[in-house]
């Protein structure tokens, strides 16, 4: 998740203007005049000793990009480059991602294969540019590049890199006062034990990267981290301007942050980005409203009622195969993405509140009013301003308009269902118990008023909402970048086609299907792995900590990021390859626990996602089902996949892709007819408030 900070420009100081003020008097460091920008590669950043002024200046922001993630094999610069070169391209494909170490300046790119397996070799076609003539859209895909290779270039030379041009001086200055009679000896001894004074102080000192938040800003923020990662380590401090951040790359200190200590840390940043669409709900609280709300929901989400969202998941996807069959059957390339976010939003309407967006084959402005507000809570997630604080300027700006229309809409129909189902609740004599569920209605929203507890409705709708975007955006995730990385790698998805075919034949998953997906479910594993959901985890301290050996004030902003975590090669073997068969087959399931914090794809600990569980199953079943009837494959002359991000990893144009009809056995579909009986009375309900949600072309 990008920054919502000013842009400061960190001007190192001058090793001339360095040297003058320790030939002068040795004072500290800080008493040094900065004249000059200028910045020097350190092998230890750590021991580094510049201190920036911070200077105000205005830089222009760029639109949020993307990096490319071509489906086959990227070209890289020649290995044989020469070290006084530019800093290589830094490769940010999905599939090939670069590793950068801090003990060697690489000066070629590795550039991994199409399958996503890593193992292919760079090439350049220099024969397909010649003479073909640059469209708007290449001309802005080349700049994007040209982007991306000056950021590397710019990390790669030192930029982001504390200077040690002073530590280099001094060892001269002790040199020359050493030539220079008793005198001039004493004085180096003295500079000598200052030296050594101020490095034990600096080897307790946090690892600094500073820089302009403008480079990073512009593309999305987890992948220049791993960059960083790679040469300060686990646990540095990234400072932009009067502004830093903690970053953490290490498991342990991910465990401590959100386990052995969480009471120590809230959420910080995201609760203020959130607030205006999830309010007070379970993922932006904190303090006694959340364990007040965790008590609430948690009971909700019990085994019986997942077990009970089978056949809602089978139904909502089954009504996916058949758009796509229409497509495969016109030889129409389908853009997934957007696709696979229709289906979780109709799955998570119906069981978190028994409403059937039917979004899959309508456009209602409740539909479109859901989207506005998605995207709005994706755009505060990546901005620098955060000017819809501004009253003035959330009346007059027409995007916070819309905004604020489509929340007032939602909020309508939020009150509608939940007036509605109180008065469900009010006609049933059924006692109330822990695994208690309504067969006509098993939505959380039912759980929870017939829980009793007195709770406002403002509350219920924030913590509705609060489910409705993370277990919306989440699982659309998960599905769109399983389905790239399985048209990436077509043996992966032959097995699992087979093991899906062996075990449902012509039938939609149950939860004892569960257990026997084995492979399918490593395949879950893995795609979580290489693209978690989301990227980043952010805590603000409440109070001074230690993390590792570093000491940190209350106050400080953290992002752990689990995309660094997931994709360390101190962590992973083959960090950057799809490799299903990484988690054994006759193994547990990998979780934080088992895994030790490497592994994260919900978080750890007490604020762990309470819908795991729920999610796992949703997205197996959406798999196997689509699997089991069609071949995908990305669809020829498509755009490169790009990446772009907010709370969750998105592609930046769609995943467009060829779907052809595959399925073996019959063609009739006997578990739909029940799904749609078993489905057919908790709709009536969502059926009472339609009347309010006018038919609307979604643009």
């Amino acid at each position: 998740m990008a920054l919502p900070t000013m842009h400061m420009l960190m001007l190192p100081p001058s090793p001339h203007s360095t040297a003058m003020a320790m030939a002068m008097a040795l004072p500290k460091p800080s008493s040094a005049a900065h004249s000059s920008r200028t910045s020097v590669s350190s092998s230890s950043p750590a021991a580094a000793a510049a201190i920036p002024i911070p200077i105000p200046i205005p830089i222009p922001i760029p639109p949020l990009r993307a990096f490319s993630c071509p489906s086959s094999s990227i070209s890289s610069s020649s290995a044989h480059r020469s070290t006084a070169s530019p800093a290589p391209l830094l490769s940010f494909s999905p599939t090939a991602h670069a590793h950068a170490h801090a003990h060697a300046r690489s000066t070629s790119c590795t550039a991994f294969n199409g399958n996503g397996n890593g193992n292919g070799t760079a090439s350049a076609d220099k024969n397909a540019a010649v003479d073909r003539p640059i469209d708007a859209d290449e001309a802005e895909r080349l700049r994007v590049l040209q982007k991306q290779q000056e950021l590397a270039s710019r990390i790669e030379s030192g930029e982001f890199t504390v200077s040690q041009s002073r530590t280099d001086f001094l060892q001269n200055v002790r040199r020359l006062l050493g030539n220079a009679g008793p005198p001039g000896r004493a004085l180096a001894l003295q500079l000598a034990n200052f030296e050594a004074q101020r490095r034990a102080e600096q080897a307790e000192r946090m690892p600094e990267s500073r820089g302009d938040v403008g480079a990073i800003v512009g593309e999305p923020f987890f992948l220049p981290l791993y960059k960083l990662f790679n040469i300060y380590g686990g646990v540095f401090r990234l400072t932009f301007g009067p502004k830093s951040f903690v970053i953490v790359s290490d498991p342990l200190v991910a465990k401590h942050l959100l386990k052995d200590n969480a009471k120590a840390y809230s959420k910080g940043i995201l609760a203020e980005i959130l607030e205006f669409v999830m309010g007070t709900g379970l993922i932006p609280a904190d303090g006694e409203v959340w364990r007040v709300r965790r008590r609430a929901i948690v009971p909700a989400v019990h085994r019986k009622y997942v077990a009970a969202m089978m056949g809602l998941f089978g139904h909502a996807t089954q009504r996916l195969c058949d758009k796509l069959d229409e497509a495969a059957a016109g030889g129409v390339n389908m853009e997934m993405e957007s696709l696979f976010s229709r289906l979780t939003l109709d799955v998570i309407g119906k069981a978190v509140f028994n409403y059937d967006f039917d979004s899959l084959t309508n456009d209602t402005g409740i539909v479109e009013a859901v989207y506005i507000t998605l995207r709005e809570a994706e755009e505060r997630s990546t901005a620098i301003l955060p000017y819809w604080k501004i009253p003035i300027l959330r009346a007059i700006v027409p995007r916070q308009r819309r905004v604020t229309k489509a929340l007032n809409l939602i909020n309508e129909i939020l009150d509608n269902l939940i007036a509605i189902c109180k008065r469900m609740v009010e006609e049933e004599d059924v006692q109330f118990e822990d695994e208690y569920m309504n067969d006509r209605d098993p939505s959380i929203l039912h759980f929870l008023l017939a829980a009793g507890e007195e709770v406002s409705s403002k509350q219920l709708r924030d913590d509705l909402m609060t489910m409705l975007i993370a277990g919306h955006e989440t699982s659309a995730a998960v599905l769109t970048w399983t389905f790239y990385l399985l048209a990436q790698n077509p043996g992966v998805m032959t097995k699992l086609q087979e093991e899906v075919d062996r075990v449902l034949g012509d039938r939609h998953p149950t939860v004892e299907d569960m257990k026997k997906l084995r492979y399918t479910t490593r395949v879950i594993n893995e795609s979580l792995r290489l693209y978690p959901q989301p990227p980043v985890l952010i805590r603000r301290s409440l109070e001074s900590d230690t993390l590792g050996k570093y000491r940190i004030d209350k106050g400080e902003d953290i992002f752990i990021s689990t995309w660094n975590i997931h994709r360390s090669p101190k962590l992973w073997e083959s960090p950057e390859s799809f490799v299903p068969e990484r988690w054994p087959l006759d193994g547990p399931d990998p979780t934080e626990v088992n895994q030790n914090y490497r592994y994260l794809p919900f978080g750890g600990g007490q604020r762990k996602c309470l819908g795991d569980m729920f999610a796992t199953f949703e997205v197996i079943t959406a798999l196997a089902m689509l699997v089991r009837r069609f071949d995908f494959s990305l669809a020829p002359g498509a755009p490169p996949v790009e990446m772009t991000t907010g709370a969750t990893i998105h592609t930046a144009a769609g995943l467009l892709m060829d779907v052809s009809r595959r399925r073996t056995g019959s063609d009739d579909h006997p578990d739909e007819v029940s799904n749609r009986e078993t489905n057919l009375a908790s709709t009536r309900m969502s059926e009472a408030v339609n009347g309010i949600c006018p038919q609307v072309a979604r643009p």
